[in-house]
């Protein structure tokens, strides 16, 4: 699977890593930097990854591959394309250079997320340099592998602060026969209604985004279960191209001049009383927030309903994720102190705390 461009520079980063324990330099862990404007401001001498890069295997009769954290994930997505394959959880990118590390890091997943899964559940195993400078594998490349399983999930959206990902194996699918979008007019309650109500249907449904005006929908599987939901939905045909605009935040929503807010809630919860416009995707579960509220009053409103919110300005705010429990704060203080000692790596990134 190697091309030029192909080239293992773990020794280098490892290297780094131990200088920087030597001399307890804190690290800035970086690929691309597309997800730069997410979470705290970072500090400390910038760890590039992007020397260390190329799929090292790639067996599409087994469904998983092996890529190094520095590799773009344009390239592996090619890759996979080409052999009628996917990553299921759909990562966005938000750049052409983004890399495969950044996605694992950063954890985010596209709008198949609540049909398919998120990111960690595609993530079989790892290698990681860690807090005590040593590089080490932990899962492996098949389900039944099970050795330091979760340890490798819980890189997905660590942001960098438990260790360097050096390489990933992922489990990834095929891509499905048959794609059409769809678009109907209706208000968003109804909207939610609606979607609740084909949740317990066999729809072949696989994104849900409604804009205030319309309700968006993908429709994936075998020729005949999309054609034939087409026929019960009816709708106008709307432009594939939809949904990378939405992953992307290419779309006119993600323009307007206020600051930007996710919030994740109960796919079944009504719409919230907030102002700004807003923006319904995952079926409801995913909602995206243009608002110039203070960030305490959008929390209270999320969290009466069993949510959270995360500020997508960067800089806009010292806490941009929301805010720890103390309970749940103390695990991830340890969590932090057991992979990363010294705290060299992404110090503050995800909380000043850690």
């Amino acid at each position: 699977m190697g091309n030029a461009a192909d080239f293992d520079d773990s020794a280098a980063l490892l290297e780094q890593v131990n200088q920087a324990l030597e001399n307890a330099t804190p690290l800035r862990i970086q690929g691309a930097n597309s997800k730069a404007f997410l979470g705290r401001i970072g500090a400390g001498e910038i760890l590039d990854t992007r020397n260390h890069r190329g799929i090292v295997s790639y067996d599409p009769t087994e469904l998983v591959v092996t890529v190094r954290c520095g590799t773009p994930l344009a390239e592996l997505l090619a890759v996979l394309d080409a052999a009628q394959q996917m990553l299921p959880c759909e990562p966005p990118a938000f750049a052409d250079d983004a890399t495969v590390g950044g996605m694992l890091a950063s954890g985010l997943s596209g709008p198949r997320r609540p049909w398919s899964g998120a990111v960690r559940d595609f993530v079989l195993g790892t290698r990681i340099i860690t807090g005590y400078g040593k590089h080490l594998r932990f899962g492996g490349e098949v389900m039944k592998n099970v050795a330091g399983y979760d340890l490798s999930r819980l890189m997905a959206g660590s942001f960098g602060s438990l260790g360097v990902i050096t390489e990933v194996s992922l489990k990834v699918l095929p891509k499905p026969r048959q794609c059409l979008s769809i678009s109907l007019p209706m208000s968003s309650e109804r909207a939610l209604q609606r979607l609740a109500e084909w949740g317990q249907q066999p729809l072949p449904i696989s994104a849900a985004c409604h804009d205030g005006e319309r309700l968006h929908l993908r429709l994936e599987g075998g020729e005949g279960s999309v054609t034939a939901a087409h026929d019960r939905l009816g709708g106008e045909l709307l432009e594939a191209g939809y949904w990378a605009d939405l992953n992307e935040q290419r779309l006119g929503f993600f323009n307007e001049d206020q600051p930007l807010w996710r919030l994740s809630v109960p796919n079944n919860t009504p719409p919230l009383a907030l102002p700004g416009p807003q923006l319904l995707d995952w079926g409801g579960a995913q909602r995206w927030l243009k608002s110039a509220a203070e960030a305490a009053f959008i929390r209270k409103v999320v969290g009466e309903v069993g949510g959270h919110a995360t500020c997508y300005s960067h800089g806009l705010l010292d806490d941009p994720f929301q805010p720890l429990p103390p309970a749940l704060l103390h695990y991830q203080r340890n969590l932090k102190r057991q992979l990363d000692p010294r705290g060299i790596f992404n110090p503050g990134r995800l909380y000043a705390e850690l």
